[in-house]
């Protein structure tokens, strides 16, 4: 068994173990102290809050207020509500006999990062989370909407923020609850996130659920070296399963694989054909991973069903400078790259895989104007990754996030967020609360 940590409300009972932290969430500060929010670079704030003088022209009434969530540092959020008259009086009773389970369900449908505003109502509320009902309805609850999570170290601390796209807020998560370890972002899936690194000189990786503040380290694998990894959850099943691949520095001679969270244990499968690989970035859709190859020209395709390796001949449009595969819905696969070997020439394009015909076929390019606000020098770095037909983009130097919509075919600046840093690391994120780490 790995190691178990917790770290939640007294009410949850805090782990014995050595590695469990102590909670963050303590009854007798009550809601922790706000921090200043993480704000994009130098662009101008146009909205009614961005001057203290400015006047409020909205009809509804408008006013600040300070917010202490708990667990979650959130900065002071915007209210818009119609003027109550005081000839409008709440009848208290009819809210003590709504009867519980449509509470819950209520409360289900609140975004999660409101629930732990909304636990500082009562002790019924604050202990919502240990409620099963409660959880019952909110595994029925699709997400409230794509969220990306940011992780960094500053001076060895790790820390994290969540920006929720659909709430266009910053939320920042106590990530202390994790061991002391050199360790660094694999990814996210369904409410868990994943993490590799090294506790002294030995490999580990961990899994945890950031709402929740519990985390388990997995067992060590067969060939315990630093590898290429990918996390996969199955929501019917509540299980998941990660991928271990080469090892970073390249060497094939490994075998593929596999954790699976019900069996608690790695399992060994065929190793990956010797190929060159273009790069190290993985997408995994309908139950197969794709990697990138330049020899031979295509992609390996690992299906996790039968462990087994194949070569899909599909080759790359030509000029590609760098490309990123990033999966979509079902069986859809995307490649994201720039092309052009002249920065006037550049222009950044997606493609979608033809299954049948075994052969890219583009879809959309991004505007010139995109473009050039995202990467203002040819050899300047970009990152991408993607959930659910929707594309994020990110620069290292201009710190700016856009995203597009596949179904919708539209282009859009990710609001209010500088993403990423020289030292960070982001992904998609989506906060549950019923996601677990066994």
């Amino acid at each position: 068994m790995g190691d178990v940590g917790e770290s939640s409300e007294s009410s949850y009972g805090v782990s014995s173990t050595p590695n469990s932290t102590r909670s963050v969430f303590s009854r007798e500060e009550g809601c922790p102290k706000q921090v200043s929010p993480v704000r994009g670079g130098g662009s101008r704030n146009t909205s009614p809050l961005g001057h203290v003088g400015s006047r409020n022209t909205s009809p509804s009434m408008q006013k600040t207020i300070k917010t202490k969530p708990r667990g979650l540092d959130e900065e002071t959020v915007a209210t818009f509500g119609k003027a109550v008259h005081p000839d409008v009086q709440m009848e208290d009773n009819i809210w003590a006999m709504l009867p519980e389970d449509l509470l819950n369900e209520i409360l289900a449908r609140v975004p999660p990062f409101m629930i732990f505003r909304l636990r500082c109502v009562c002790r019924q509320w604050n202990s919502i989370l240990q409620d099963s009902s409660f959880l019952k309805f909110h595994s029925q609850v699709p997400s409230h909407g794509p969220c990306l999570l940011t992780f960094w170290k500053n001076s060895q601390t790790p820390q994290c923020s969540v920006f929720s796209l659909p709430l266009k807020t910053w939320y920042r998560i106590p990530f202390t609850f994790l061991p002391q370890w050199a360790f660094w972002l694999v990814g996210s899936s369904c409410g868990l996130v994943c993490f590799s690194g090294l506790d002294g000189l030995t490999f580990k990786t961990l899994v945890c659920n950031p709402l929740t503040q519990t985390w388990r380290t997995l067992p060590n694998m067969h060939y315990n070296q630093q590898r290429q990894l990918i996390m996969v959850v199955d929501k019917k099943e509540r299980s998941f399963k990660v991928i271990a691949t080469s090892d970073i520095y390249g060497d094939r001679s490994l075998p593929t694989e596999v954790y699976d969270s019900k069996l608690n244990s790695w399992s060994l499968h065929q190793i990956m054909p010797a190929v060159n690989l273009c790069s190290s970035k993985m997408a995994y859709c309908d139950s197969r991973l794709y990697l990138e190859t330049l020899s031979p020209l295509g992609l390996m395709m690992y299906r996790l069903d039968t462990g087994h390796w194949e070569h899909i001949p599909a080759k790359f449009p030509r000029s590609l400078l760098d490309g990123y595969l990033v999966a979509g819905t079902q069986k859809r696969l995307f490649l994201v790259g720039r092309i052009g070997l002249y920065s006037t020439l550049q222009s950044m394009r997606i493609w979608e895989l033809d299954h049948a015909k075994i052969m890219w076929v583009e879809i959309s390019r991004m505007p010139p104007k995109y473009f050039r606000a995202l990467l203002r020098l040819s050899a300047e770095r970009f990152e991408c990754f993607g959930q659910d037909n929707l594309i994020c983009f990110t620069s290292w130097n201009q710190g700016k996030g856009l995203l597009y919509d596949v179904d919708k075919k539209v282009w859009s600046w990710i609001a209010g967020c500088a993403l990423q840093s020289y030292n960070s690391q982001v992904c998609f994120y989506e906060p549950r609360f019923d996601a677990s780490i066994f």
